[in-house]
């Protein structure tokens, strides 16, 4: 199954491999790649798939997906949470 997870960037850098953000899920934040979302900034919300942000959401959809994964008991999975 695959599986995106919304979270909330916080703060963005330039590297070597391209754009990072810091991204916010829940309380846990991740490094993730920009790459598919170029004009993604601060404050947007965005869909999160093995570490690369693959779309834009916005805040209420970003709350809906979060609270039905949370419904669906998948946030309490140790993997999920590590990755």
């Amino acid at each position: 199954m695959c599986l995106a997870v919304p979270g909330k960037i916080v703060e963005i850098s330039e590297t070597a491999h391209g754009r990072v953000a810091r991204v916010e899920f829940g309380g846990v934040t991740r490094p993730v790649q920009l790459d598919f979302v170029p004009e993604a900034t601060v404050g947007d919300y965005v869909l999160t798939h093995v570490g690369f942000a693959i779309s834009r959401v916005d805040a209420e959809e970003a709350a809906r997906t979060f609270e039905a994964l949370e419904a669906m008991g998948l946030l309490d999975n140790e993997e999920l949470k590590a990755s």
